[in-house]
């Protein structure tokens, strides 16, 4: 294996890394609306088991932004693990001598795909959060 050849894989896998990082800080974005969700989600519980009345609607918002929350980490963690997949077949591809972007190519859109749908996830359980403040007041 040549170095050059490795320097070029280096190259190719950087944005991936990038795009690795930004998912990651996605994530934690998001993780921190789950972890918002389930502490007001107790409160209300916990209101609920003091006696209190809690409107319906607002358990049932509850419980639809945390599925969406969900799914949109469950979305970005199935597209991590295809993006380091294909960092990983392209240096695999680069140290065998195959060409391997039959494989990679489709591995990566796939990803890509996945991090829009967490996306419009997380968009869905933004608004549907805007609308219910925006119902109390």
């Amino acid at each position: 294996m040549e170095p050059e050849s490795l320097y070029k894989a280096i190259q190719l896998s950087e944005a991936s890394v990038f795009l690795l990082a930004s998912i990651r800080a996605l994530m934690n974005v998001i993780s921190g609306r789950l972890v918002r969700i389930v502490d007001n989600a107790r409160k209300t519980k916990a209101a609920l088991d003091a006696g209190e009345t809690i409107d319906e609607q607002e358990q049932v918002v509850y419980c639809s932004r945390m599925q969406l929350t969900i799914h949109a980490i469950e979305l970005l963690t199935a597209a991590t693990l295809l993006i380091s997949t294909v960092v990983a077949g392209m240096f695999f591809g680069v140290i065998s001598r195959i060409n391997l972007t039959l494989v990679v190519l489709p591995l990566f859109i796939t990803a890509m795909v996945l991090v829009m749908l967490a996306s419009i996830y997380f968009l869905r359980g933004v608004l549907m959060a805007s609308a219910h403040v925006i119902r109390l007041f």
